[in-house]
């Protein structure tokens, strides 16, 4: 590849090398390799012809591995599996005769498929448990600013910002749990044959299909399964590309709302995503301060979201034991949703660990909205004391309306006084003050963020210790 050429965004700018890796050409290739060398070790220890020489040589070039060499021999045989078995042999002589004894190209294709979702996702949860430890902290920091809740994005009843940290906290919570029911739901294929009736490995085995059993067992078990599915055709099924790429959809959801909010939050200016100290937010408004690390997520979260559509279609396009329309789409959804999503919480927990917010302004806005939040809590007060709850609301609704024409007129928000001084909802300014108070009208807001960090996320993150990712990663571009 020159430089004239495509080069996916993916790798070049938003996703991490460590992802990048799981799905690269190097990475696939050495996992072709030890499923053929966990194949030949159980077709040995189940009585095959399989010499030891041959597992050893195996074993020492596994890592002799000449991708021009395969792309050149590809070019040729017009194969790939074939390729690498026979680049394989080049560099393991020893072995070239029994190198995928038995086996169809979908027992390395579809076994190592499993096993990069298996470490892809694995990564994906530690990167999420990454960013719900930085907005842990942020919650817990700023559970007692007070801010204005927005309902239909209409100012409602008044928040903290911790709160509603945790309500994005609560959501990447949900997404660890669909995580680790689809970890702990994945498979190995096994070796099946062409067409998932293991016949070939029936012939190697002189007819004893309790071998057949042992052989998948102890293949699985070597690659780091526990189970597989119980039944397969050529390939595994593709339902389970279609859940897996699903739960990234879901991460995505997530971290888009989370992105949404902080893009609209700081276009209020209550708080702000980090901002370089040499960032450039314009190349044309120099005082601009782009949320461009949510835009981002939001940019990647709508790939990830449709991408989860390419396998929910192709399992649903398989013909019978298998077609082939499967392979060209996998290589790109699959990878790419993987890579977009580990960009997104990279950048989620850039910006989780960044955060400013800037409680003067949540004050400022608070204070300014507050006339017309009062509504609700002087219904209820009223209401409680024995009034009519249908008439005291008619009467709180003429005095908003009324209002709303004042300050539209650019005249100051009398709402407060119209309250106070009306005979029928009987409130004291004093006591009209206490209900209006924002420690008051933030309910159990600090409570409820307190109590959610210590009851389902402190004991979460106490007991996965090493496996977070503390620290933010830096964002190059």
């Amino acid at each position: 590849m020159t430089a004239d050429s495509y080069q996916n965004p993916l790798i070049t700018r938003y996703s991490s090398p460590e992802m990048a890796e799981i799905f690269g050409p190097r990475h696939r290739a050495r996992l072709w390799r030890q499923l053929w060398i966990a194949l030949a070790e159980a077709e040995r220890e189940l009585g095959l012809e399989v010499g030891q020489e041959a597992i050893d040589a195996m074993r020492a070039s596994i890592d002799v591995i000449d991708l021009s060499r395969i792309a050149e021999i590809e070019s040729q045989v017009r194969h790939e599996v074939m390729a690498h078995i026979h680049h394989f042999g080049e560099v393991a002589p020893a072995a070239r005769g029994i190198i995928h004894l038995g086996a169809t190209s979908a027992f390395v294709m579809d076994n190592a498929d499993l096993i990069q979702h298996r470490e892809a996702l694995t990564l994906i949860r530690r990167r999420t448990l990454g960013v719900i430890a930085a907005l842990r902290d942020q919650a817990l920091r700023h559970k007692d600013v007070a801010t204005v809740g927005y309902t239909h994005l209409q100012p409602a009843q008044p928040t903290t910002v911790g709160k509603r940290i945790t309500l994005w906290i609560q959501d990447l919570l949900l997404d660890l749990e669909t995580i680790d029911f689809r970890l702990a739901q994945l498979r190995f294929r096994g070796a099946r044959g062409a067409t998932g009736t293991e016949a070939s490995f029936l012939i190697l085995f002189e007819g004893d299909g309790e071998k057949v059993d042992q052989l998948n067992r102890s293949v699985a078990e070597k690659m780091g399964f526990d189970r597989l599915y119980a039944v397969a055709s050529q390939t595994y099924p593709r339902k389970v590309d279609a859940s897996l790429l699903g739960t990234l959809s879901e991460l995505a959801q997530s971290t888009s709302k989370l992105a949404n909010d902080v893009r609209l939050l700081q276009s209020f200016g209550e708080l702000q995503e980090p901002f370089g100290k040499t960032q450039v937010g314009s190349s044309a408004m120099a005082h601009k301060r782009n949320p461009m690390r949510c835009e981002r997520i939001n940019a990647l979260a709508r790939h990830v979201m449709v991408l989860a559509l390419d396998p929910a279609i192709t399992a649903s396009a398989q013909w019978l034991e298998r077609t082939l329309d499967d392979s060209a789409n996998k290589r790109i959804a699959v990878p790419e949703a993987y890579l977009a999503t580990d960009a997104i919480l990279l950048i989620a927990h850039n910006v989780a660990s960044g955060l400013q917010v800037f409680p003067e302004v949540a004050g400022r806005r608070l204070r300014e909205l507050m006339p017309y939040l009062a509504a609700e809590p002087v219904l209820l007060y009223a209401a409680s004391r024995g009034g009519d709850r249908q008439a005291l609301h008619e009467i709180i609704r003429r005095h908003a309306m009324a209002a709303a024409e004042r300050t539209q007129r650019g005249e100051p928000n009398d709402m407060v006084e119209r309250l106070a001084a009306d005979a029928e909802i009987d409130i004291g300014r004093e006591e009209l003050e206490r209900l209006i108070a924002p420690a008051t009208m933030v309910g159990r807001a600090p409570e409820q963020v307190t109590r959610f960090i210590a009851e389902h996320v402190d004991p979460l993150l106490e007991r996965e210790g090493s496996d977070l990712d503390k620290t933010s990663p830096a964002l190059t571009v």
